[in-house]
């Protein structure tokens, strides 16, 4: 799935309605009622973890876990492997480079999203700006080494700033973010002191080195090819390490790496499995995984009850509901009509039915509601069928014999593509294409498997999937990510937009920075129509009772992890 991940600064996509295990209440009618937050609203509410300290915890233990796809492309700095599923299985294993929203390479976030250096990899990131340009100075963990024995030095910062500095350089990256503004990363006083010098300031600091790239993946055929169905734990570092991958069962397990010089973890397993959603439920009940995600009511109903659960709520860190592939819906005219066709708050009553979720109406790919610095930039305000069909028929399309606009003979016509078996997830898909067929379009949907979300995704074969990606706390490597004319996956935009966007990486002041970016996505999504805010969401977790430090975490974590060597179980 594609999730607003921070991928090495990027975000991560995930579907919309995938319900992978990346406070809470009971009862007969649905959750207890619950609501997304605005702006200045105390955001504690949106965590739920049973936080103890490691001392507190049994030592040893497994936890098993459900992801909706294991693989087959493991990098997850590229695009074929940029998912959250993705992330969510590396980060407990491999931290120095993929990260789950909370934690990667130099930096870790708190809960709010705030950035601080991440001792284990960087212990400090010195800022200077003298002139117009920039000097970064990172000291790195003596006792950093990657699982073969390289050392995490200036040969790791520099190769992770090669790959990602250009789209042009061959490599399939998902975005060159700041790095395009670094002319320089050099050893100081030793290998292990980074000297990294800006052609621009670049802001803010963790949008560099946010996951760091091993030496030894030193080529395109490597970066782009290499991963496939290859984990490469030798290029890893982390307080886990592999233990199996089991094609056949579609499992990975884990075990505490004795490599490792941080904190040890509770933990002396840790087991991921791939499974459709119907089969997590089974799964769940029967104490084969520790933790689902229960974010539709239908789910929600046949988990309520199972014995040794708890429910833990809080906010999904996500925004999207409608991608569009640009390369295969090629006219804005038709772009556009879909975004004035769709009923935004009756897809989110089906969505939420049961459970007891209010949210405000989001407009942003890039920031929450409860965000500061958020503002609604969804770019159409007169919505319905006959809106949709005015923007059509003022494209020069006329209504055929069957109800359905066409151009030049060429009818509006694509497929929405739906993953998973879940009936909410479906009934979305279904009432969105209800929408769009009431606006003029012959619209089918392409029905998938859970499991073919990354290739489907990655690879660009669909019309229009019911996805989006998790959202950080700063706007800045999203904008770049989504709108940038040489980085978006849609390859729209123009020189006007990518000046703003280079331009605006370089104001200091957070609030500044991000009212710059977020103007830039109003008049992008108003011009190009690609990717559209239907919702958010809540993030309802069904938990083994016991299991610590497990639950919805916000920027902590995106997969409900905030520190993989304290999660575990409480005594008894």
């Amino acid at each position: 799935m594609r999730n607003l991940n921070r991928i090495g600064g990027a975000a991560a996509i995930t579907a919309a309605l995938a319900l992978t295990a990346c406070g809470g209440g009971g009862g007969s009618t649905g959750p207890e009622t619950a609501k997304g937050q605005e702006a200045g609203s105390d955001l504690s509410k949106l965590i739920s973890v049973n936080e103890k300290p490691a001392a507190d915890l049994e030592q040893g233990g497994k936890v098993t876990l459900p992801l909706g796809n294991i693989g087959p492309d493991f990098n997850g700095f590229s695009n074929n492997g940029n998912s959250a599923d993705n992330s969510a299985l590396q980060i407990p294993m491999n931290p120095v480079a993929v990260n789950s929203g909370g934690i990667g390479g130099c930096w870790k976030l708190d809960f709010e999203g705030k950035a601080s250096p991440n001792k284990d990899f960087c212990e400090t990131v010195e800022n200077e700006v003298e002139d117009g340009k920039q000097t970064i100075t990172i000291k790195v963990n003596e006792k950093a080494t990657y699982n073969d024995g390289t050392p995490i030095d200036v040969k790791a910062f520099q190769n992770t700033w090669n790959i990602l500095k250009s789209p042009d350089a061959g490599y399939d990256i998902v975005s060159s973010g700041a790095y395009e503004f670094v002319e320089s990363v050099e050893a100081g006083s030793s290998d292990k002191e980074i000297i990294v010098k800006t052609s621009q300031p670049v802001y803010p600091l963790e949008d560099l080195f946010f996951g760091l790239i091993h030496p030894a993946v030193n080529s395109p055929e490597i970066f782009n090819e290499g991963f496939n169905g290859e984990l490469h734990p030798e290029w890893m570092a982390g307080p886990f390490k592999l233990d199996q991958y089991d094609t056949a069962a579609k499992t990975v397990t884990l075990v505490p790496n004795e490599k490792w010089w941080g904190n040890k973890p509770v933990l002396e397993n840790v087991v991921f499995r791939q499974l459709e959603t119907s089969a997590q439920i089974a799964a769940f009940k029967n104490g084969e995984i520790d933790a689902m995600s229960a974010n539709t009511i239908s789910l929600y109903k046949q988990l309520e009850g199972t014995s040794n659960s708890e429910v833990r709520r809080g906010q999904r860190l996500f925004a999207g509901g409608m991608n569009l592939n640009a390369q295969r819906i090629t006219d804005v005219a038709v772009r556009e009509a879909i975004f004035a066709a769709v009923d935004r708050e009756a897809l989110r009553k089906v969505r939420f039915n049961g459970l007891n979720w209010e949210e405000p109406s989001s407009g942003s790919m890039m920031l929450l509601p409860f965000s500061e610095y958020y503002q609604d930039n969804y770019p159409v305000k007169e919505t319905g069928p006959e809106a949709a069909k005015k923007v059509l028929t003022d494209a020069g399309y006329t209504e055929n014999a069957n109800g359905i606009m066409e151009k030049d003979g060429k009818p509006a016509a694509f497929k929405i593509s739906n993953f998973g078996d879940d009936p909410t997830t479906l009934a979305f898909t279904q009432t969105l294409q209800q929408q769009l067929q009431a606006g003029g379009m012959d619209v089918g949907i392409d029905q998938r498997a859970s499991a073919d979300f990354g290739k489907v995704l990655g690879s660009r074969e669909f019309d229009m999937s019911v996805s989006g990606y998790t959202v950080g706390a700063d706007a800045t490597s999203a904008v770049k990510q989504y709108y940038d004319s040489k980085t978006n996956e849609n390859q729209l935009g123009d020189a006007e937009l990518d000046k703003k966007i280079a331009d605006l990486a370089s104001i200091e002041d957070n609030a500044e920075r991000n009212k710059a970016a977020m103007e830039v996505e109003k008049e992008h999504m108003a011009k190009y129509f690609s990717m559209g805010v239907v919702m958010n969401g809540p993030q309802i977790s069904f938990v083994r009772t016991g299991l610590a430090n497990y639950g919805p975490s916000l920027f902590q974590s995106l997969s409900q992890v905030p520190d993989w060597t304290t999660l575990g179980w409480e005594k008894k």
